[in-house]
């Protein structure tokens, strides 16, 4: 287990959840999710499940490594693309070289903070306007 990247788990849906890959001190060099969605059956939450992973290795600038139970397992790379997939209710594996991490991104150093900063400019903006109406009358 020497040879092992560091890695960050998350447990079947926490995937979902942008903070629990983004508030960790020591940035890994990939993510690995285990889950079972065997309870959506073939329907859209597997499929769901695999564009959230998608979204946190591209937000995180770091593979995203999927193994799930009936499907959809994959190797995502840190630009969201995935490398090697099994199907929803197939069972098998793949062996695959785990693609290097780049370089941090900035919504792994900063998180929300440019969603806040936004949404505070835009409240600025209409409150400014607000003013000028308000004086122009």
């Amino acid at each position: 287990a020497k040879n092992i990247p560091k890695f960050l788990a998350l447990i079947c849906y926490e995937a979902i959840f942008p903070n629990y890959s983004n508030e960790i001190k020591n940035r890994p060099d990939w993510i690995v999710q285990i889950t079972n969605d065997a309870w959506f059956g073939n329907f859209s939450g597997p499929y769901q499940h695999l564009a959230q992973a998608r979204i946190r290795a591209i937000e995180q600038g770091l593979p995203f490594v999927r193994s799930a139970n009936t499907g959809i397992s994959a190797m995502i790379d840190p630009y969201g693309r995935v490398l090697n997939k099994i199907e929803l209710e197939t069972s098998g594996y793949f062996d695959a070289a785990l693609p290097s991490k780049i370089q941090p991104t900035p919504y792994s150093k900063f998180g929300e903070l440019f969603l806040a900063l936004f949404c505070g400019l835009l409240l600025l903006a209409c409150f400014a306007n607000m003013y000028r109406k308000r004086n122009i009358e």
